[in-house]
């Protein structure tokens, strides 16, 4: 079944195998999807991501948090209308999407549903 697989995108590893949904290289450790192809392949186009309210992001927009945001570590939450300034786009962990700095929180990631665009 080997035969079939791709070999691997980082060091070249013909010896792949399949880990549930990923291919993995016992060689180098790397995992990715099977349903990814060649990365020059898969990068067709821009990813759009949308706020709360249907706006296109870009990076280094400002944005609004639309919802009282409970912060793991705090005691306060970011509240609604905190302004944050040069958002970064990233595939983040689960829907985090939006990488940034809050004023008096510190850098962290947020979920484009969570916030609009100004």
């Amino acid at each position: 079944m080997t035969d079939t697989l791709p070999p691997c995108p980082e060091c070249s590893s013909v010896y792949t195998y399949e880990m549930g949904a990923l291919l993995v290289c016992p060689e180098c450790a790397h995992e990715w999807e099977p349903a990814e192809g060649d990365p020059a392949e898969a990068s067709d186009g821009p990813r759009e991501i949308r706020d709360a309210v249907g706006n296109v992001l870009q990076d280094g927009d400002t944005v609004t948090v639309v919802k009282d945001l409970k912060v793991k570590g705090s005691a306060t939450a970011i509240k609604v209308g905190t302004k944050v300034r040069g958002i970064r786009l990233v595939d983040g962990v689960g829907d985090h999407d939006i990488d940034c700095k809050v004023d008096g929180f510190g850098p962290m990631q947020l979920k484009s549903s969570v916030v609009k665009k100004v």
